[in-house]
């Protein structure tokens, strides 16, 4: 496969950016390679600048729930950016997609819109904060909710400690008001919320775990959580960036039937444009400016393109059956690589909610950071080479989730299935 372009790009682009990328991931540090620079894309296929075509199922990390270049979503964008791409103030876009937004998620009386999920996180812990005069913040090992100072921490060996900085330029005293527990163990929360409970300002957790690969919540794991933010008084706060609109209309919230006080979501709702919201219950969307003193402001935040392609996305989403075309894809696909990595004599366990899955190296099972850790990820690297030579792009990393999406079609699906009975071979072999 000729990657002579992308390597040339790649070289350029080391001299003036960071490692040569804008987010870490990219630049297959964990997989080893040289990044293959996207040319264009359409439905399930993205073609790079050597000319070389893809399966796709990064699918831009999972907003591109109906493909690329959607015609819906492209066509509503276009119309909107030639009525003017920004303007600093409202616009009946925005309420619309805030209304739907609303209609979907009944936990959130009132949404704001902002521009990435690190800034919908970091708002709704702030205004967490405002709410409860509280100022300290469980999280969990292995989930991730974006760059913001305060959660950039990590737990230690015990599995529940004050966090500590995971990042240079984190002050140590501002990460130690974060506390770290593990996920899918509420023995790990509870001295935390009984040590700090009079201090607790919110539990944050992904509801399903996206960035640790697909782990979902164990039975009453979730119940328990919204049992112990009862207890304490503090704000539950569910991090539905990936989430949202991916396994449910209404999110993994409705999906378990657990209901949040705050609902942080990205992705899906900007339709491949950047974009989140943060949003719930009426009386603590009240702490946010100008209701509030809670400041969170943006000139960007709202912006009528991102709307626009929000509006489309998640009005085509209300078509019927399409979840369920989206479970039946997911479930016939991971059924067949789980069968081809039979036959190739490989150990694999693959974890799936709805559309979204990761297959690990290993025989699990992988419902927290520490198990996901002992994945065999060299293995994957030599699956995840396999599969690009064999025409299939997936993410470049071990502990990332692969995304099924609307414009996989039965050919799509054969195409990837094939591809893993070779790269499964290889991983076998090597």
């Amino acid at each position: 496969m000729n990657t002579s372009t992308s390597e040339s790009l790649f070289s350029r682009a080391q001299k003036v950016m960071p490692g040569g990328v804008n987010s870490p991931v990219r630049a297959f540090r964990s997989v080893g390679g040289t990044p293959r620079f996207i040319e264009r894309a359409r439905g399930a296929r993205i073609w790079d600048v050597d000319g070389n075509e893809y399966i796709d199922l990064v699918m831009s990390w999972g907003p591109l729930i109906l493909g690329h270049a959607d015609e819906r979503v492209i066509g509503a964008a276009k119309s909107a950016a030639e009525r003017g791409s920004s303007f600093g103030a409202p616009t009946e876009a925005e309420v619309r997609l805030a209304e739907l937004v609303t209609e979907r998620f009944p936990s959130m009386d009132l949404v704001r819109m902002v521009n990435s999920g690190t800034e919908a996180t970091m708002s709704a812990i702030r205004v967490a904060r405002a709410y409860t005069g509280r100022s300290k913040v469980i999280k969990f090992d292995g989930c991730w909710h974006g760059h913001a100072d305060g959660l950039l921490v990590k737990t230690g060996s015990t599995g529940m400690q004050y966090g500590v900085p995971d990042s240079a330029g984190v002050p140590s005293a501002y990460a130690q008001e974060t506390l770290v527990a593990g996920y899918n163990d509420l023995e790990s929360v509870a001295p935390l919320a009984e040590e700090h409970g009079g201090d607790l300002a919110a539990i944050i957790v992904e509801p399903i775990a996206g960035n640790m690969g697909v782990v979902p919540p164990a039975p009453g794991f979730l119940e328990g959580l919204r049992s112990g933010a009862d207890d304490t008084g503090a704000v539950l706060i569910f991090d539905e960036v990936i989430t949202g609109f991916r396994v449910a209309p209404g999110g993994a919230q409705e999906l378990y039937g657990v209901t949040p006080d705050l609902t942080t979501l990205g992705k899906i709702i900007g339709g491949g444009f950047p974009v989140g919201a943060y949003g719930g219950r009426e009386d603590i969307m009240g702490c946010v400016s100008p209701l509030g003193s809670a400041v969170q402001a943006g000139t960007l935040s709202g912006n009528p393109v991102a709307m626009a392609a929000g509006v489309a996305v998640l009005e085509a989403l209300a078509e019927p059956g399409v979840y369920d075309r989206l479970e039946a894809k997911a479930e016939k696909l991971t059924a067949a690589l789980t069968v081809a990595a039979e036959t190739a004599g490989v150990t694999v366990t693959t974890n799936r909610v709805g559309s979204m899955f990761t297959t690990f190296f290993g025989p699990g099972p992988y419902t927290n950071a520490t198990q996901v850790g002992s994945a065999d990820a060299d293995a994957y690297g030599r699956y995840f080479h396999a599969m690009l030579d064999n025409g299939v792009a997936m993410a470049p990393s071990y502990c990332e989730a692969a995304f099924v999406s609307t414009a996989h079609t039965d050919e799509d699906l054969a195409g990837i299935i094939e591809a893993a009975g070779k790269a499964f071979a290889a991983v076998g072999t090597t």
